[in-house]
């Protein structure tokens, strides 16, 4: 049977998150939205950690259960880590995702890493050593141990942003490149524009939440038909097996908050175009325009828009439900009637992602009211348009607009087919 995983998020002990991102919470908001397999996140942090030895116990091979509460969503151990540091007369910036296959594994890491750096400090530590010396830290202590970059093109800490100090996988990785075959698109990126770059035709393209609070998990995500198991996740997700790595969920990339270029304070967005004939500078003050995710994959791209490697696993595009909720209902996320419509929806339809990816239309019709129906349909056909997000803005989704979506004119066709 086919399973939904969500493999990158944070605790309440990682900065601006939610008090409710604990373990408990996790696993409920979990089975609300239809997910079996949740990463820890922060398994780094001592109070967290020690939360986590005391509350998950081993499940299927790899994986962890709750002792008491929500039994049937797994848990995969599972960091960010941040290293900021200097090589080669540049300033290096990345963000990367740990996992391992045990607590033990997990113990073992913390030790060597807090004689590296304060764990306390934040859920997601800072390190000042290289990215490679986090790789021969972790390897050589857990081999069985995943590392992949993290939100890949985000413009401040990842491996291929405008401000990260990086051009390639090879720049940041070097020996351990080997060791490195998938990579979180992040979103404000879709896999279509990353097989534009010839470079990542071997690498697996996952998509995470990245979730600071309960309610954000699951909007982007990974679907797998395979036993619940850690090893097998990684082989599916190595070989890109078709028949055990399904397809990744994903935002509509222009609703990411890099995805243009842009200046949040004097309210300046700009495509790479605009970009280019202001000089990088924002046209108000003159400051440097933050140049987004669809500006570096044109400049780093070596394919044509709509070029698909061999063996590329498929995706959707989707809007979170609660969104679709609040575009029907005019009104905005996170009101009392939103929210009570919500939680009825889900109750009826089973979870979250089943009425967003799963249900036919007239198994919805049963349950789902006729305009959140259509805005639904309207999400799942590309008929919306969306004001692309910018420098840490996000983007405006209008599911009701007149105009559809210009999917081409960013380099992927209109993902439907998969529906």
């Amino acid at each position: 049977m086919p399973f939904i995983a969500d493999l990158h998020l944070h605790s309440r002990y990682s900065r601006a998150t939610s008090r409710e991102m604990e373990v408990e919470s996790l696993a409920r908001w979990a089975r609300k939205k239809g997910i079996a397999l949740l990463g820890t996140g922060d398994f780094t942090h001592p109070t967290y950690f020690a939360e986590l030895k005391a509350k998950l116990t081993p499940a299927d091979p790899g994986l962890y259960r709750l002792k008491r509460g929500e039994q049937g969503v797994r848990f995969i151990l599972q960091v960010e880590i941040c290293n900021i540091y200097h090589e080669g007369g540049r300033l290096r910036k990345i963000h990367t995702l740990l996992y391992a296959p045990s607590l033990q594994a997990a113990e073992r890491l913390n030790a060597a890493l807090a004689r590296r750096g304060n764990l306390l400090a934040d859920g997601r530590p800072t390190f000042t050593f290289s990215i490679k010396e986090l790789c021969r830290i972790v390897f050589d202590l857990s081999p069985d141990s995943v590392l992949i970059p993290a939100h890949a093109w985000t413009p401040w800490f990842s491996v291929f942003g405008s401000q990260s100090g990086f051009d390639s996988l090879q720049e940041a990785f070097d020996s351990y490149l080997d060791r490195i075959f998938a990579l979180e698109t992040g979103l404000s990126s879709d896999p279509a524009m990353n097989w534009r770059l010839s470079a990542l035709d071997g690498i697996t393209l996952m998509s995470n939440s990245d979730a600071h609070s309960p309610s954000r998990l699951g909007r982007e995500c990974n679907v797998f038909a395979h036993p619940l198991d850690y090893w097998e996740l990684w082989e599916a997700v190595r070989t890109r097996d078709p028949r055990r790595f399904l397809y990744t969920v994903e935002f509509f990339p222009e609703e990411g908050k890099y995805h243009l270029d842009g200046h949040r304070a004097c309210g300046i967005r700009t495509t790479p175009t605009e970009t280019q004939a202001c000089g990088r500078s924002c046209p108000v003050c003159h400051r440097p325009l933050t140049v987004g995710v669809l500006h570096r994959v044109e400049e780093l791209a070596d394919g044509p828009p709509g070029r698909t490697p061999d063996g590329a696993v498929p995706f959707k595009n989707l809007v979170p439900l609660e969104e679709i909720i609040a575009a029907a209902l005019d009104q905005r996320v996170g009101t009392v009637a939103v929210r009570q419509e919500y939680e009825r929806l889900v109750a009826a339809g089973g979870s979250e992602l089943a009425i967003l990816l799963d249900l036919k239309q007239e198994e919805l019709g049963s349950f789902v009211p006729p305009r959140i129906l259509e805005a639904i349909l309207r999400v799942r056909e590309g008929r919306l348009t969306i004001v692309p997000g910018y420098d840490g803005v996000y983007g405006t989704v209008n599911i009701f607009g007149d105009e559809p979506l210009e999917a081409m004119s960013l380099g992927r066709a209109t993902q439907t087919q998969l529906f």
